[in-house]
């Protein structure tokens, strides 16, 4: 077990407006290669649908260690010591077919994220929360600031 330190967000890198489903998102990361990523569980503790919604995949039991029952496979080589959210969207049509990285939160979407982030900082006072791409520079994800927004 280990200390919960991070708190990852994340999107799904989807196009604005497109709502994902829970079951989508756990097909596409549990799902062997080639249909998915081959993970043995979902890469989120919870996914905030476009109306606000929040479907948690994980339970996060209240003490300050993350046992292996709660852990998700967010961002590799920092899933033992983080909690990582997902919103739906992401991405933005820019002509025809190609896609963008676009801050696509929608007004609902931002109250959860920001009720999220006040509920586990009060629950884990030294939690850092930053974004998909401030840990892995190959990544667009969350297609949004975290640390600016904070």
């Amino acid at each position: 077990m280990r200390r919960i330190e991070l708190g990852v967000i994340h999107c799904t890198d989807t196009p604005e407006g497109r709502e994902v489903s829970a079951d989508e998102i756990r097909h596409w990361h549990t799902s062997p290669k080639p249909q998915g990523n081959g993970w043995k569980q979902v890469g989120y503790h919870g996914l905030i649908h476009l109306g606000g919604r929040l479907s948690m995949w994980f339970g996060v039991d209240g003490d300050e260690f993350l046992d292996p029952l709660e852990v998700a496979n967010g961002v590799r080589g920092y899933n033992q010591k983080a909690l990582h959210f997902c919103y739906v969207g992401g991405k933005k049509y820019y002509g025809e077919r190609r896609m963008i990285a676009a801050d696509t939160r929608t007004r609902e979407q931002k109250l959860v994220m920001q009720n999220l982030v006040a509920l586990y900082t009060s629950r884990y006072p030294w939690i850092k929360w930053c974004g998909h791409r401030q840990l892995d520079s190959r990544k667009q994800c969350p297609s949004f600031d975290v640390p600016q927004w904070l």
